[in-house]
């Protein structure tokens, strides 16, 4: 499975592009897992992938990670790290991120109403 699709990319290249010229809080592109462990990434941006970071730890944060590195993580029983295919983000970075250090791990936030 190919980490990121073309679109997902265009997206994060260009949250990159606006990232660098203003500060700016984008909404998370993807998220990826390891499905054989705890650990979690919501990237927002390229070239080099910026979002909230968790490796099961209990310490989720925000950080760069290169998605070549992605591609060689393995999790306990081998299996690659994997792209959710039904995730879309309900809210900003700071959201997630401020709830993920309350659960002290990535959680999903509750739809806008």
């Amino acid at each position: 499975m190919q980490l990121i699709t073309a679109e997902q990319r265009a997206a994060l290249l260009a949250n990159g592009a606006a990232s660098a010229k203003r500060d700016i809080a984008p909404h998370p592109v993807v998220k990826l897992f390891t499905p054989d462990t705890g650990a979690t990434w919501l990237l927002t941006e390229l070239d080099i992938a910026f979002g909230l970071c968790d490796l099961g730890l209990g310490c989720p944060e925000l950080g760069y990670v290169r998605l070549s590195e992605l591609q060689t993580v393995r999790g306990k029983l081998g299996l690659p790290v994997e792209r959710d295919l039904w995730f879309e983000a309900k809210g900003l970075l700071s959201a997630y991120a401020a709830a993920a250090h309350r659960a002290e791990h990535i959680v999903e936030l509750e739809p806008v109403a």
